[in-house]
C-alpha cells in the first residue's frame, strides 16, 4: 500500500490537515485509511462499557462489532509499542494510508507548521520530510504549501506515491 505522512509538533494543524486531505482525496475517488500515533496513554473505550470490562479482566484482544462498524482494541500488557510496518500490516488494501505522526518514521511526509507554536521546522534535520504546509513562509530547499491549501497538497501528495 502507498504510505504517506502528515506530521509536526503538537498544535501545528496536523490533525485539521489530515481530516481535510482524507475527505479530498476520497472525494476523488479513491479509498483511503488513517493511522494516528499519540505519544500519551490513549483509551478509545470507556470504563463500565462491556469491553473495557473485558480488557480489565486481561483479555490480549477485544472486538467490538455492530452493523454499523467494528474496532479491533490490542493491550500491549507490557510489550513494546509495534512497529508502524507492523500496523500497516492489518489493515486492509486501499490507495493510500495517511499516518498522523511518527516525525521519525522514514515514509514519505509533509510537515504541518505554525509560525504562531515557535517551533523550529523539522524538515531540515530529516530527510522523510518532502515538503512543508505552513501559513507562514519558511526558508526551506523544498516544496512549500500554504497550510490551508488542501486542493494542492493532495495533487502533491497522489503525484508522488504514483496516483
Amino acid at each position: 500500500m502507498r504510505v504517506w505522512g502528515v506530521t509536526g509538533w503538537k498544535n501545528s494543524g496536523k490533525t485539521h490537515l489530515t481530516e481535510r486531505l482524507v475527505a479530498e482525496i476520497t472525494g476523488r475517488g479513491f479509498t483511503v485509511s488513517t493511522i494516528k500515533h499519540a505519544h500519551h496513554d490513549t483509551d478509545i473505550d470507556q470504563p463500565g462499557r462491556d469491553s473495557y470490562r473485558h480488557r480489565e479482566a486481561g483479555a490480549r484482544e477485544v472486538i467490538v462489532a455492530s452493523p454499523a462498524r467494528w474496532a479491533l482494541m490490542h493491550e500491549l500488557r507490557g510489550a513494546g509499542e509495534p512497529p508502524l510496518e507492523d500496523l500497516i500490516a492489518r489493515l486492509s488494501p486501499v490507495d493510500l494510508v495517511l499516518v498522523e505522526g511518527y516525525k521519525r518514521a522514514p515514509h514519505p511526509k509533509i510537515e504541518a507548521h505554525r509560525v504562531e507554536t515557535g517551533r523550529p521546522l523539522l524538515a531540515p534535520a530529516n530527510a522523510s520530510v518532502r515538503a512543508v504546509a505552513s501559513n507562514g513562509q519558511p526558508d526551506v530547499p523544498l516544496p512549500v504549501f500554504d497550510l490551508d491549501d488542501t486542493a494542492a497538497i493532495a495533487d502533491f501528495i497522489l503525484a508522488e506515491v504514483g496516483l
